[in-house]
């Protein structure tokens, strides 16, 4: 049998100014990176903390006086989990709904014998520049009944113009239409070469526009604000919003019972640390967002890169 022979890279030497530029170029992404994290370090720092570090500006890196009363607190208070349950749902079928959508509209625009596409993309256009306002906006949807409805939150975005474009692009540049003729010989309909030829190969575009599909629907907190005004629909984000804002009706409902707990202190000395509580609170609720990232991160450059560079 023939022996296999390891391919070893030959290493290529840099001269002095490469080599010099290659150290100020790490050095400077070095600084960025620090400067990115820090934040999120310092937020999950408080977390831990106990307040009264927090109030006293202790807290500059590490946890000082390590403590979970703060998350302890957060899991106490039901209006969190109300919250959660409530935006878990406008996400999942609102970004289920946004790709359907843009999937629909944008596999036609990409086929270069569709009849009207110019006008259509036109109006797409228009719609990206002009906006009517939040009076006609309210009045819209007060119109269609969605004044203190759920479907608020998912009916008015149905599909996002830009985030479309970037999927007909992908459409159009990456998928040869020869592979579109010979299904329509074989008998495949559009709707066949869309779901199992057009959107299999469009796969990498498609998960990262539901990333931002899915982060803007968890983010968002101001149409419920506008909207909904029953606390059982409210969004985690709006209720975050309220409770960094001020600390009233920030109380766990066992907080005046002064019992005690696994961490030594009791649920009086909890309910002190509403400072600590409210940063533990913004690392619950981001914590879906940084896994749904993880998981999309390998098709980021795969999948922008497929829908963008060409037009």
């Amino acid at each position: 049998m023939a022996k296999k022979v390891k391919y070893k890279p030959k290493k290529i030497k840099l001269c002095a100014s490469d080599l010099v530029l290659q150290i100020v170029t790490t050095i400077l992404l070095f600084i960025v990176l620090l400067i990115t994290l820090y934040p999120i370090i310092y937020i999950i720092s408080c977390s831990f903390s106990d307040y009264i570090a927090i109030n006293a500006g202790r807290v500059v890196f590490w946890p000082v006086g390590f403590t979970w009363s703060g998350y302890e607190y957060v899991f106490r208070f039901k209006d969190i989990w109300v919250g959660y349950r409530n935006t878990l749902i406008y996400t999942v079928v609102g970004t289920a709904l946004n790709i359907f959508m843009s999937m629909l509209c944008a596999y036609p625009l990409s086929k270069r014998d569709f009849q009207g596409r110019r006008t259509y993309m036109n109006l797409f256009f228009i719609s990206m520049f002009f906006g009517a306002g939040l009076i006609p906006h309210y009045l819209w949807n007060k119109t269609l009944g969605f004044i203190n409805n759920p479907l608020v939150m998912i009916i008015p975005g149905a599909m996002g113009v830009y985030n479309m474009i970037i999927l007909r692009t992908a459409f159009r540049s990456s998928i040869p239409g020869d592979l579109f003729e010979a299904a329509k010989i074989d008998g495949a309909n559009e709707f066949r070469s869309l779901f199992q030829i057009a959107v299999p190969l469009a796969k990498p575009t498609i998960s990262v526009l539901t990333l931002y599909y899915a982060v803007g629907h968890w983010n968002a907190y101001f149409s419920a604000m506008i909207y909904l005004r029953d606390k059982n629909l409210w969004p985690l984000q709006l209720f975050l919003r309220g409770i960094l804002t001020t600390t009233e009706g920030f109380k766990p409902s066992d907080a005046s019972n002064p019992t005690p707990n696994p961490s030594g202190g009791s649920s009086t000395q909890i309910a002190d640390n509403t400072l600590g509580a409210k940063y533990a609170l913004i690392v619950v609720s981001t914590v879906p967002v940084l896994i749904l990232y993880a998981i999309v991160q390998k098709y980021f450059k795969k999948g922008v890169m497929v829908g963008a560079v060409k037009g």
